[in-house]
């Protein structure tokens, strides 16, 4: 194996001082400009790489922080990374990214994983299947700070950023409602999730106050595959009396959804109004364009690193708020609009 380049090879070279090289290659003002130039050009001459992990131990600080996250072909979870390497860059941070796959098993391993790598602090969004956050107990108990976003427990202790779910699912509902919808199915993921059990406390209270009530048989629990989304529709299909109203807790679902129920001859928003859920692309490309709730994920990716960013640095605390909350928004375009008012461009 080739030889690991140090300081000292370069000192030697150079014949300067180990501590002068040291200095140079952090491009020190107590070196002259000249004598920088020299150490940076026989660095990089001889193949000289920062030993960042003997730094990580020496400073007890790695510079890292770890990112889990329950999926990556999602463009919430694109936008909500965005937002992340955003702030983390601007700070000094580079990031691990890990993810579970909805698989609690795996989370557990990459918790453990990233916790031995020795991250300055965690970001993470829960799998489907996690039930209690006692994985987590070894960034707890050694004082490294863990922000959860979106997927989390929230009875729990730790701090989390995330939207109004409830407020959201009720909104939605509402909306539905307004629009002239009765048997309005709820399209949604496991209920063991905030996000999910949240957005359903909303629809259930919204049916409520209307009056409407609440047939379970209306609510469908899938996962957020596209298969899952044919199956769905085809289930909607056969119900009689059909359903005139479809709240969907995710956009890519809802637009599948949609076109299934379009080929099998449903007029929308005639027949049947929709809403999807996260505002994403999907849902103006699609035919009508898809009503939906804006989940601003890049702010809430900026919003939660920040929030590490500044524990870190000691300019805040996370242990002083457990909760934030980032807005959110309905979006309203065709595909629910059955009462007809001038939309904008």
């Amino acid at each position: 194996m080739t030889k690991e380049i140090t300081i000292y090879d370069i000192a030697r070279e150079l014949k300067l001082s180990p501590a002068t090289i040291s200095r140079g290659l952090k491009s020190s003002k107590v070196i002259n400009k000249g004598t920088v130039k020299r150490i940076l050009e026989k660095a990089e001459e001889l193949g000289y790489r920062h030993n960042n992990f003997a730094s990580s131990l020496r400073k007890q600080k790695s510079h890292t922080i770890g990112v889990l996250l329950h999926e990556l072909n999602s463009n919430f979870i694109t936008s909500v990374l965005s937002g992340i390497e955003k702030i983390t860059a601007e700070a000094g941070y580079d990031i691990i990214i890990a993810h579970s796959g909805e698989s609690y098993e795996k989370e557990v391993s990459n918790v453990t994983n990233l916790f031995h790598k020795r991250v300055d602090g965690l970001i993470a969004s829960l799998s489907f299947t996690t039930e209690n956050l006692d994985h987590f107990k070894l960034f707890f108990e050694k004082n490294i700070p863990v922000i959860f976003f979106d997927r989390a427990d929230e009875n729990s202790d730790s701090t989390h950023v995330i939207i109004d779910n409830y407020k959201c699912g009720y909104t939605v509902t509402q909306h539905l409602v307004e629009q002239g919808c009765k048997r309005i199915v709820l399209l949604t993921s496991n209920l063991k999730r905030n996000v999910y059990a949240q957005r359903h406390r909303g629809y259930v209270d919204a049916l409520f106050d209307a009056g409407i009530p609440y047939n379970k048989k209306l609510v469908m629990i899938k996962d957020l595959g596209e298969e899952s989304a044919v199956a769905a529709a085809h289930e909607i299909l056969k119900m009689k009396p059909r359903p005139d109203g479809l709240f969907v807790t995710n956009d890519f679902k809802a637009a599948v959804c949609m076109q299934e129920l379009k080929r099998n001859g449903v007029k929308i928003p005639e027949d049947i109004a929709i809403v999807g859920f996260n505002n994403d692309a999907i849902s103006k490309l699609i035919e009508p364009q898809l009503s939906t709730v804006n989940y601003p994920g890049k702010d809430m990716g900026e919003i939660t690193a920040r929030n590490l960013v500044n524990h870190l640095k000691g300019e805040g605390n996370i242990a002083t708020t457990r909760r934030i909350i980032v807005k959110s928004d309905l979006i309203i375009r065709g595909s629910s609009l059955r009462k007809k008012v001038h939309l904008p461009l």
